[in-house]
């Protein structure tokens, strides 16, 4: 069975590697300017997931450490270095934080890759992905329009303007540990907030890095501020409870961001919510299945499984089914695993023990409801400790897990369907709706089924969909707001509304 995978196994030292990047390695946090650490000099170890290896420190930093950074961007957005910058200005620093992050981009990706796994190539692919935030938003500072309104009465003017919220707490995830704080910084930056970045305690050297970056581009102290810790909950909670904090943009699972909803409900806090999905990916008898194949590939196996939009039920048609899976099949078993350091491996490890037990119990859970497992299904022990055979299994019943959870991992789960209605019906059940594909040559069909996807994003003959140009966002369980496009400001700024009374036209 796999006799055709391809295995890398060589690697050079992770933490010889992070060592050479030193200008952008930091080991400790940013708060008000300051690289600081934590009270009583607390940290924590980042590991390399492929092999293991310790490759750095940061600071554990606990409530009293947030709330001095929450002061911080406090009281950065009230100075008048901050408050008082056109949004010429706060563009022309975003456009010098875009130029220095790409000037730095092989480094930046290979400190992502020492943390997250992710394959080298798909790192810089990220570096470039997440940068283009900085810039759009960096024009988008200058189209913050307000509306000047036809008044119903004769001697009044009704204007419109957009104005920053304030302080925003931004929770960002391990799997783009760039691309996250990006797209949320940018807009927030853009509208004239300042914020305070809570990274993944698996990928905290990305953030610190694309954050000193920062600092060189000039943006001034205490308006972009990062805590690092492992200890998320109880500051998560200060950032949901704290006056000073007016907005909370957070990334990660739908159960963490129901938890952060709910607790800032008495602050009536401006939430933005990127929750987890259950993709489906849909292939009609009317597909191109060479492009299908092609699409499921670079949705599903990107970042090893690992991302939010990720195809995670795949609905096959029965005309095409056994083509579908043959092909797919054949792609699977030639992808190289490995260390991410090499440039020809395609898929890493998981990142962390903990979504390794996930991915693997899946697996296991459909076993045992008699699915079949058509190739994977196995731990990869010669190649790490957190290495998964990716992994295709057939005749899914509606009771697996892999069904009605999403896997986040490199698992394709394949269910038979008759007609578009049942596809169409399998496709919704479920209480999730971020992101969802198919696959049609019919131009009616695409719009019929386009419409009726609850979905917030629809990739149609095309596997591969954000942009950041365009909204990214979900509905249902799988979150509220948008991010990217221009209406990734929109959580950052008020609408007020003046009413200018009194006014004589002679």
């Amino acid at each position: 069975m796999w006799r055709h995978l391809n295995t890398i196994t060589t690697r050079t030292s992770s933490f010889s590697r992070m060592r050479s990047l030193s200008a952008l390695v930091q080991s400790k946090a940013l708060v008000n300017g300051n690289w600081i650490e934590a009270s009583g000099s607390a940290t924590f170890e980042v590991r390399n997931p492929s092999s293991g290896e310790v490759i750095g420190h940061v600071p554990n930093m606990n409530v009293s450490d947030a709330q001095d950074a929450i002061n911080a961007a406090k009281q950065a957005y009230e100075s008048k270095e901050w408050r008082s910058l056109t949004a010429k200005d706060r563009s022309n620093l975003l456009k010098k934080w875009h130029k220095l992050i790409e000037q730095h981009t092989q480094e930046i990706a290979e400190i992502m890759t020492a943390e997250s796994g992710k394959p080298i190539n798909e790192s810089k692919g990220e570096v470039a992905y997440g940068n283009a935030f900085v810039e759009w938003f960096a024009e988008e500072a200058r189209r913050i329009y307000g509306e000047i309104i036809p008044s119903p009465v004769a001697n009044r003017e009704i204007i419109v303007m957009k104005q920053p919220i304030g302080v925003a707490a931004l929770i960002t995830p391990w799997n783009f540990p760039l691309a996250m704080i990006t797209r949320k910084a940018g807009a927030a930056l853009a509208a004239g907030c300042t914020v305070v970045v809570k990274p993944s305690e698996d990928t905290p050297l990305t953030a610190l890095a694309v954050a000193k970056l920062a600092e060189e581009a000039g943006i001034p102290s205490g308006v972009i501020n990062v805590v690092t810790t492992n200890k998320a909950a109880p500051i998560g909670d200060l950032f949901c409870k704290s006056p000073d904090v007016r907005g909370i943009s957070f990334t990660g699972s739908t159960e963490v961001g129901k938890l952060l909803f709910r607790n800032s409900a008495d602050g009536i806090k401006r939430v933005c919510l990127e929750l987890g999905g259950n993709a489906p990916f849909i292939v009609f008898d009317s597909a191109n299945v060479e492009k299908a194949v092609e699409g499921a590939m670079a949705s599903k196996f990107r970042n090893c499984g690992q991302t939010c939009v990720s195809a995670n039920r795949f609905f096959v048609q029965d005309g095409v089914y056994e083509k579908f899976v043959s092909q797919l099949k054949e792609r699977v078993e030639a992808l190289k695993i490995g260390d991410g350091q090499s440039c020809d491996v395609q898929i890493g490890p998981l990142i962390n023990q903990m979504q390794f037990k996930k991915v693997s119990g899946f697996v296991e859970d459909a076993r045992s409801k008699k699915a079949s497992v058509i190739t994977g299904g196995k731990p990869l022990p010669s190649i790490g400790p957190l290495f998964y055979a990716p992994t295709i299994i057939t005749d899914v019943p509606p009771t697996a897990q892999l069904y009605t959870e999403e896997v986040f991992g490199p698992v394709v789960s394949i269910i038979r369907f008759k007609d578009e209605p049942e596809a169409i019906q399998k496709a919704n059940d479920t209480r999730r709706g971020l992101a969802g594909y198919f696959y049609s040559e019919n131009l009616q069909q695409v719009f019929r089924v386009a419409k009726r996807l609850e979905v917030g994003m629809v990739g149609v003959n095309e596997g591969m969909i954000s942009a950041a140009e365009a909204p990214f966002g979900g509905v249902k369980e799988s979150g509220v707001g948008r991010e990217g496009s221009k209406h990734g400001i929109d959580d950052y700024v008020d609408i007020k509304y003046i009413c200018m009374g009194n006014l004589k036209y002679d």
